[in-house]
């Protein structure tokens, strides 16, 4: 599997542990994920609606070598607001490539299948999708990708 090195590395932790521990490390995730940057607002970023809970997403290609994400989530959605700070932590600053040669379910990796519904888990991969699909709509020369 194709992972930056941030995200490989989440991936592990998750993979070390069982269930009722991984679910305390997602709720941990949920408390690390950062507020917006000053000059982003919720209306101008992009629905997840994939996901149980509003949550909002922004990504920023200009420079593909480093690509900027931004999540807007609900504290009273730890689930979800977990799965954004994962997304956050693991593709913020990656490449473009870097972001699409990640595989579509990944997240099955991280062995929350049998913790977190498959509901929450489709989220997941909707936050994903949107973000590859903002990067190849900023990143022309890889959309054959």
């Amino acid at each position: 599997m194709s992972l930056p090195p941030a995200l490989a590395e989440i991936v592990d932790d998750f993979g070390a542990l069982g269930d009722s521990d991984k679910i305390t490390l997602l709720l941990e995730f949920a408390g690390e994920l950062p507020d917006l940057p000053a000059h982003l607002e919720q209306d101008a970023m992009e629905p997840v609606p994939e996901c149980q809970s509003p949550v909002f997403l922004s990504v920023d290609a200009a420079d593909p070598a480093s690509v900027r994400l931004h999540f807007s989530a609900p504290r009273e959605a730890p689930t979800t607001r977990g799965f954004a700070a994962i997304l956050h932590q693991g593709l913020d600053t990656a490449s473009a490539r870097e972001i699409l040669d990640v595989p579509s379910d990944f997240y099955y990796d991280l062995g929350l299948g049998s913790a977190v519904s498959p509901l929450r888990l489709r989220g997941m991969a909707g936050m994903l999708g949107r973000i590859k699909a903002q990067v190849r709509n900023q990143v022309p020369d890889l959309s054959g990708a």
